[in-house]
């Protein structure tokens, strides 16, 4: 049986993709449960990037300024460049914790690194959108997506409609899709890497 799966690979790494494949034959696919843990990696990550960049925000005021009217005056007139620049740093949050919760899942789950971190993405969806229905039926006290920073939530209060709102919630499904599938990939191709030294040492042994 060992044969079939090495037939015709005359290279470590054409071995190692024989192996690999026959593994993930049988072990392949979305695993919803690391994808799980996947997500509540990527919403810890969430408030711990948003508490620091908060942090890092009022410092940078701080330092900046000598006058609370002067720092009010100053934040009225930039308020469109403070509206970019919080939108890019949101953006950067999502995307790294995103990246973070696709890792867990793809280094949990081994295969299908883009496919774990779809399901990741897809469990912050799919809770975005009970948290919302949930808040609409009992109340917006219920929305406890809304309290963590950054953490994609779907308004319930039509802020949605404004063009503001559209960009926001592009940002919010967009970027933590990129990030989801690329952190699966690299946490898929960790284990590669192992198999691959796999590999290589049993040719070693054999050669």
């Amino acid at each position: 049986m060992a044969q079939d799966h090495t037939a015709g690979a005359s290279t470590p790494k054409g071995r190692r993709n024989d192996v690999v494949n026959a593994q993930k034959e049988k072990f392949g696919g979305i695993k919803f449960g690391s994808a799980f843990f996947g997500w509540l990696t990527a919403i810890g990550m969430t408030v711990i990037l948003s508490a620091l960049a908060t942090a890092i925000g009022v410092g940078v005021g701080a330092a900046n300024s000598t006058d609370a009217g002067e720092a009010a005056n100053q934040a009225t007139q930039n308020a469109e460049t403070v509206g970019i620049v919080s939108g890019i740093v949101l953006a950067l949050i999502l995307f790294l914790a995103y990246y973070c919760g696709g890792y867990v899942a793809g280094r949990m789950a081994r295969f299908d690194g883009v496919k774990q971190g779809l399901a990741v993405w897809l469990w912050g969806i799919i809770i975005a959108i009970v948290v919302a229905i949930l808040a609409a039926i009992a109340g917006d006290q219920f929305n406890v997506l809304s309290r963590i920073g950054g953490a994609p939530s779907i308004p319930v209060d039509g802020s949605l409609l404004s063009a503001s709102g559209l960009i926001a919630l592009a940002i919010a499904v967009l970027v933590p899709l990129i990030g989801a599938i690329l952190g699966g990939k690299a946490g898929m191709h960790f284990h590669r890497k192992v198999d691959q030294a796999g590999i290589d040492h049993q040719a070693g042994l054999t050669s």
